[in-house]
């Protein structure tokens, strides 16, 4: 009999988290005695006429190049989509074809399912889940269809048919790279909160997100004074008398701000420029410098004279924006894990013969941690559209602009055991190791490139 061969790509924005799919791909793969075959940046790859390739398991042995602990992909991304009926599609089809694979497993979010679609006419495709933004999911099985289209805004929106939720309604718990960013997202708010505090400052610190509020929300690990979420909008009267209040008690003030956050008209307060990125996604320029803005047009002076005299009070805010970094760098224990499990779920769900269905990791009070799958098509909407998961209204306290108790019992599962011991042992080891002052970064890319085959 023929070895299965099943093809594996990664696509849209990084995550930590990638790699450690690709490994658990990888070696459920090598257990079935099937080959992988990685193809370099995503859907581009089957674009071109070489399509440019590298086998992940000759002998069925993982390639040292793919180490579960690294950042990033060795199969690189891309955010370029295939658009069905079209020439692309047919460049695509025949590459496919010429491949000889048995299924393909896309890494990725919305966009790459969106983009799997019309591939799932030619060869079996599975999802295995993956984003920072933690959106990719539904927070009860019928959310999808709670979306309402309407024709005045040409917009839809969320009217949530459940009030309240439990953990285990949750479909796709927790995306991997989630973990990974809220704890780079927690050390940048510790230590900024320092130098808020010494020099009786307002910072206000803008994470990751887009119109969910899932990196905000883990921020509280860090003790924010203030959470403010794309899902509800801001009451800048409240929050203005609420900065007063704790200013004058603690002379400092940190709130976390989601890029996406929103005004009660709508506006997207970092979004005052139209710009897209290459998926289409608006991209948010600077939730945290507009809302200083307007807090420092309401607070006026006085109200900074006593506690930091002598200094012009525009002085007395700052921003940060933690950006990219939360994308990147070494994924701590609960995405390798996970990622990597979630990746030979994918992998057994392609062996099946199973096309159009996503893995996902499921939680419940008694058995804890679990993996399941639900059809691609289960997460549109009647229009066929999918959206980005939004926190449910009864993970946030509106009033306190903090996370609320179910927001605080939805994380506690997730990060409670986050960080290995190996976690340490690498910042001890590594981050000042004296072989960094000696040698060059070593690139996997490099040895990577050694391998690409191209047809």
């Amino acid at each position: 009999m023929k070895r299965k061969r099943i093809g594996v790509l990664t696509a849209g924005g990084d995550t930590p988290a990638l790699n450690a799919t690709i490994w658990g791909i990888v070696e459920e793969a090598n257990r079935r005695d099937t080959e992988v075959l990685g193809l370099m940046r995503g859907y581009a790859s089957l674009l071109g006429e070489q399509v440019p390739a590298v086998l992940l398991n000759p002998l069925f042995s993982s390639i040292p190049e793919l180490d579960s602990c690294a950042g990033g992909t060795i199969l690189g991304s891309s955010r370029t989509y295939i658009e069905p009926d079209s020439v692309e599609m047919s460049r695509a089809r025949s590459n496919l074809q010429r491949l000889e694979l048995d299924g393909l497993i896309c890494v990725g979010g919305d966009g790459t399912i969106n983009g799997m679609q019309p591939l799932t006419e030619i060869t079996p495709c599975v999802l295995a889940p993956k984003t920072i933004d933690n959106d990719l999911g539904l927070n009860y099985s019928e959310e999808a269809t709670d979306w309402v289209f309407d024709t005045d805004s040409g917009q839809s929106k969320l009217v949530p048919s459940r009030e309240h939720i439990q953990p285990a309604d949750i479909i796709n718990y927790a995306t991997p790279g989630f973990a990974t960013s809220v704890f780079v997202v927690v050390q940048s708010i510790d230590r900024i909160r320092t130098t808020a505090e010494s020099h009786r400052r307002i910072a206000v610190v803008e994470v990751m997100g887009r119109k969910s509020g899932y990196i905000a929300l883990g921020s509280a690990y860090a003790q924010p004074d203030f959470i403010l979420i794309p899902e509800v909008p801001l009451d800048l009267d409240a929050l203005e008398q609420q900065v007063r209040r704790l200013y004058e008690i603690q002379e400092h003030v940190v709130i976390v701000v989601g890029e996406g956050v929103r005004l009660p008209d709508g506006t997207e307060l970092g979004a005052a420029e139209q710009t897209h990125d290459p998926a289409g996604n608006i991209k948010f320029s600077g939730a945290a410098d507009a809302l200083v803005g307007l807090l420092r047009k309401r607070m006026g002076s006085e109200c900074f004279d006593r506690i930091r005299s002598g200094e012009p009070a525009e002085a007395a805010f700052f921003t940060r924006k933690i950006g990219h970094t939360q994308r990147g760098g070494r994924p701590i224990q609960f995405d390798r894990f996970y990622g990597s499990r979630i990746g030979g779920k994918a992998m057994e769900l392609v062996a099946a013969g199973d096309s159009n269905q996503v893995a996902t990791l499921q939680y419940t009070d008694e058995t804890g941690f679990h993996f399941s799958s639900l059809p691609a098509h289960r997460l549109r909407d009647s229009r066929g559209t999918i959206h980005a998961r939004t926190l449910h209204p009864t993970m946030y306290d509106a009033g306190r602009m903090q996370m609320s108790d179910f927001g605080r019992d939805y994380l506690h599962p997730i990060f409670s055991n986050a960080i290995g011991w190996d976690d340490v042992e690498f910042i001890r080891e590594e981050t000042f190791g004296g072989g960094n002052l000696t040698r060059r970064f070593q690139s996997a890319n490099v040895d990577v490139g050694k391998r690409v085959r191209l047809l």
